[in-house]
């Protein structure tokens, strides 16, 4: 559970806008999407990451109230989990291989049957 930025009630974290005072929660037509919202009379822009390393292309900069990229510069960037992480050893990267082409594993299995066959029929 959250709270709904503007009448502070406790809201759904899915919800799109607030049952309590009609606040839009996410942004429009993108329900997934989390509407980031300035407090008060402040900017987004002022502690936006974006802004602070000049890649942000969003036309109401640098006087942005509300934005769905968003990305506070004061919070770590950095995934904790990457998506990738480097195999160690030899055998987990072999098994990983093995998992991710199962295919290939039966197509080789298949031809090595046949030419095993193909050997001892002779």
């Amino acid at each position: 559970m959250q709270n709904c930025p503007r009448c502070h009630q406790s809201i759904h974290r899915n919800a799109l806008n607030c049952p309590h005072c009609g606040t839009v929660l996410k942004a429009y037509g993108h329900p997934g999407i989390t509407l980031h919202r300035a407090e008060e009379d402040n900017f987004l822009c002022q502690t936006c990451a974006y802004h602070a390393d000049d890649t942000c292309n969003f036309p109401k900069r640098p006087h942005a109230k509300d934005c769905t990229l968003y990305q506070d510069v004061s919070k770590p960037q950095l995934d904790a989990n990457p998506i990738y992480t480097p195999r160690s050893n030899l055998l987990q990267s072999i098994k990983f291989w093995f998992q991710r082409n199962p295919a290939l594993v039966a197509l080789f299995v298949l031809i090595s049957a046949s030419l095993l066959l193909a050997v001892i029929s002779r």
